[in-house]
Order: C-alpha cells, then sequence, then structure tokens
C-alpha cells in the first residue's frame, strides 16, 4: 500500500535513521527542491552511504524507499539517477515530467546504469510526478511509456505557479487535473498519488481533502510532516464496519448466486458483480494492512 509518501530532505543524516521509525507507507528522500543548489553533490553523497550504512535494500523493516532525483534538464540528474541505482535502490521520482519522452530517456539512462551495475533488467521502477499543464494533458502518455512507471503523482504547487495563480485550500481548478491523473492510473493499473498538503497545523483540512482524493480514486498522498501520517492512513484503510460489510456481501453474493446471474438478492437489494469486485478490494486492502 502506498498510502503515505514522507518527504524527507536527502541532506539531513538524522532523518535516515529516524524517518523509518514513524513508519510511512513510503519514504521519499529528496535530492530536488529540499537542497539548496550548493548542497546537491553532498546530500548525494550522504544518499548513497546511508542506504549502504543502514543496508536499506535488504532491510524488510525499512518502508518502500523512493528518491526524488533532480529534473532531466539539469546537470545533476544523471548524477542522482547513477547514485540511486548503484546503491541498491530501486524506485525513483521523476519531478516535473511532461511527456513520454521524459519517461523512455530516464528509462535509456536506467537501462545503461543496470547494465553497468549488473543489476537485473527492468527492476528500477519510475514515480512520475505530473506538475505541469503539459504533463496533465500528456499523463496517459506517460503513463504507458515504460513498463518502469508504477505510479503517477500530482504536485499542486508547481501547477498552480504554472497558472499564475496561488494555491488555497478550497480549489475546483485542480479537480480536472486530480480527475485526469486518477482515471489514467485506473486504466493501466498504477499508483495515483495526491500532492502535499502544506499546512501542517490545519489538520482539518488535511484529512477533508484527504477524502476528496480518496473518493477520486488516488492510492495515498505525500506528506511533509510526520503529524500527517496517522491521519491519512486512517482515511485510506477501511473502517472496521467497511470490512465487516464487506465481507458480509461477498459471502452472501457466494451463497445466494447459485445460477451464477452474476445478480444477487441480499438484504433486500439487488447486488452486482461490480459491487462486489468493489468489496473484494476493500477486503484486499484488509489484508495488505495486516
Amino acid at each position: 500500500m502506498r498510502r503515505s509518501m514522507l518527504f524527507c530532505p536527502a541532506n539531513n543524516p538524522k532523518l535516515y535513521s529516524t524517518a523509518p521509525l514513524l513508519k510511512p507507507d513510503c519514504i521519499i528522500f529528496d535530492l530536488e527542491d529540499s537542497v539548496a543548489i550548493e548542497e546537491k553533490d553532498s546530500a548525494r553523497d550522504l544518499l548513497v552511504e546511508a542506504v549502504k550504512f543502514y543496508n536499506y535494500p535488504a532491510n524488510e523493516a525499512v518502508p518502500e524507499i523512493f528518491v526524488r532525483i533532480n529534473a532531466l534538464h539539469t546537470p545533476y540528474a544523471s548524477l542522482d539517477v547513477e547514485a540511486v541505482v548503484s546503491s541498491g535502490l530501486s524506485k525513483i521520482r521523476l519531478p516535473m515530467c511532461e511527456s513520454e519522452e521524459s519517461i523512455l530517456a530516464l528509462d535509456n539512462l536506467i537501462s545503461e546504469l543496470e547494465d553497468k551495475y549488473k543489476i537485473p533488467s527492468g527492476s528500477i521502477k519510475i514515480q512520475a510526478a505530473i506538475e505541469t499543464p503539459k504533463g496533465v494533458l500528456n499523463a496517459e502518455s506517460i503513463a504507458k511509456a515504460s513498463e518502469r512507471v508504477i505510479s503517477l503523482s500530482f504536485g499542486a504547487e508547481d501547477y498552480t505557479n504554472c497558472l499564475g495563480i496561488h494555491r488555497l485550500s478550497e480549489m475546483p481548478i485542480l479537480d480536472y487535473a486530480r480527475a485526469h491523473i486518477a482515471l489514467v492510473c485506473q486504466a493501466y493499473g498504477l499508483d495515483a498519488i495526491d500532492t502535499v498538503w502544506s499546512d501542517i497545523a490545519d489538520t482539518e483540512g488535511f484529512i477533508k481533502e484527504s477524502n476528496k482524493v480518496l473518493n477520486m480514486g488516488f492510492s495515498g498522498k505525500s506528506c511533509v510532516h510526520p503529524s500527517q501520517l496517522e491521519p491519512l492512513h486512517k482515511v485510506f484503510t477501511p473502517s472496521s464496519h467497511e470490512i465487516e460489510k464487506a465481507l458480509h456481501l461477498i459471502e452472501q453474493f457466494n451463497r445466494n448466486n447459485e445460477d451464477h446471474s452474476g445478480v444477487a438478492l441480499i438484504d433486500g437489494k439487488m447486488v452486482d458483480k461490480p459491487i462486489i469486485e468493489r468489496h473484494k478490494n476493500i477486503k484486499k486492502e484488509l489484508t495488505h494492512e495486516n
């Protein structure tokens, strides 16, 4: 499950030991926005050494690790990618992804490095960050550009900057971008990860937005502070009532649908296969959580 993706600046040594203890579903060690230009090289070196020291790739107690590299047009990107691949990590978050060409360029670079470091072809996966209008419009071609792509994430801060507007807590203009990204992810079997909520003090607003994107089809949300993890996990984890209902409907459907018609009368309501499939997904989430 990727309900939560916690951003951690890659130039902060303390976070390599403390972040896993917070139990996010995923950690994103950031080499991009949170690291000043003069610290790019040292942050990259620290990442490699910390991964080696804590043995992240082989440590089952550590959450799933992503690394947000610098944008492909910068002089840091290729060095970032090589650091990730050589360290044994396998998940890269590509910022400001706008086209299929961006994915293919990263794919080619990764393939060269997999060969160089004797890593099985296709091992390194990509999360494409959709943060511009062009990226939103090209989301489908990005999603199917490579089998390495496992998820798309939405970045509202850069997106609103591109539109020349300020980000507010309630912004209907973001709904199209979110809906389009979620739809593409559902169509291609990818995880859809929503944008960060920067106002750490506004927990109520964070929970409201989390519920909204859950019902738009998102798998989870990026986080900027540990305090956001517990409420986010609660939103994206089925409640006991939802679990009981799902198990009850699945059991009754299997029992009452003897003619295999795809429709059964349960508790006075007609229930068909799409409803059952939705509740099987809840059961699957429960299994992952346990």
